[in-house]
């Protein structure tokens, strides 16, 4: 069958990986339907730049990929297929603490740009050492997960009884007697994070992160305003807009809709990212046309990896980058900064012109 679009990986997938369905995570996806386009039209776009600088990093667009936990359960060579999938694409991949390849593994597959998401165990010594493995490995940044002092009700985890198959850990905590995952009597992953997530997480844990590396802090998890500029007062080199793929309190906004607020508290002192819902070019067009200095994608990397591992994970970045590029020629964008809020029309909007009665 030939692949033709981001989503069609999903139904692979879907006969391989368990199943889940709440309403955050529809609203992820239809509330980009609901942005439309004012493209631009008679503007020379023979050539097309999406190349973008993220903290410094320069990369091949503004399309990177997003932390997603044991990644061997959708395909045996897991992280390490991500991992050279993005570093050819030209982008960024962001390492999961909870991947099934350690810091050190990832690194061995060649050079890229890499971040690493951290999760803040009550032991803040593993977590210094996790910090410290991450930044010899030569990661870059730390996308700090700050939705997460508990594990929202997964239903699909639960029916499933979730938990990790024998043959595989969570490798950056092995020799810690972290790596394993019991079997319990609803969701492994929710008692695992019960026993050793900090619920006491609180903004001055993001000051005391900045005392013990040199990475810049990115915030994840952040829906309010009000949160944006707290996390920069706390040193916040960035902001991530993430309901957690949807997965940790249901009914929060999509993030597409929350991105614009969390962009106008910033006052342009740090980007701000968004993941969740981006499965189409168009849709990393209208993210940047809201304020996002780029996005991140989960599930599309996870459906592609269980279908055709790193070629799999190869084609969802080339198939997005492709229509990303075609959607910036046909509303008239030469490059990133020539993508603007006039590109697109929201349902929060007023109408910009009102019909005479």
């Amino acid at each position: 069958m030939e692949i033709t679009n981001v989503t069609e990986y999903e139904a692979i997938a879907k006969e391989k990986l368990p199943k889940m369905d709440q309403w955050t995570l529809q609203e992820n996806r239809n509330a980009f339907a609901r942005i439309l386009f004012r493209p631009r039209i008679l503007i020379d776009v023979s050539k097309i730049d999406m190349t973008t600088t993220i903290l410094g990093f320069k990369i091949s667009m503004p399309i990177m990929v997003a932390p997603t936990a044991m990644q061997k359960m959708a395909h045996p060579e897991g992280e390490y297929a991500t991992a050279r999938a993005a570093s050819a694409a030209g982008t960024i991949m962001t390492l999961s603490s909870w991947a099934t390849s350690s810091v050190e593994e990832v690194a061995s597959t060649g050079p890229g740009i890499r971040f690493f998401q951290l999760y803040v165990y009550k032991n803040r010594k593993v977590v210094e050492q996790l910090v410290r493995r991450a930044e010899k490995a030569g990661f870059k940044a730390i996308a700090l997960t700050v939705d997460t002092p508990r594990l929202g009700r997964r239903e699909s985890d639960i029916k499933n009884r979730f938990t990790l198959p024998p043959n595989l850990t969570l490798k950056n905590f092995e020799g810690l007697d972290l790596g394993k995952m019991d079997e319990a009597n609803d969701s492994g992953l929710a008692s695992y994070v019960a026993g050793q997530i900090d619920r006491t997480l609180s903004w001055k844990d993001v000051q005391w992160l900045q005392t013990i590396t040199s990475m810049p802090i990115l915030v994840k998890g952040v829906l309010t305003g009000e949160d944006a500029r707290i996390a920069i007062q706390a040193g916040a080199a960035g902001i991530i807009v993430s309901n957690h793929g949807a997965r940790q309190l249901d009914y929060v906004p999509a993030t597409i809709s929350a991105l614009e607020e969390v962009v106008k508290a910033t006052q342009g002192r740090v980007p701000v990212f968004l993941d969740g819902g981006v499965r189409r070019g168009t849709d990393v067009f209208k993210a940047l046309a809201l304020g996002a200095s780029g996005i991140f994608i989960g599930r599309p990397v996870v459906f592609s990896l269980a279908a055709e591992g790193e070629a799999g994970v190869r084609k969802v970045l080339q198939m997005l980058r492709d229509e990303f590029e075609l959607t910036m020629a046909l509303s008239g964008c030469r490059s990133l900064t020539e993508i603007t809020r006039n590109h697109i029309v929201t349902e929060w909007e007023t109408p910009r012109h009102l019909p005479r009665l």
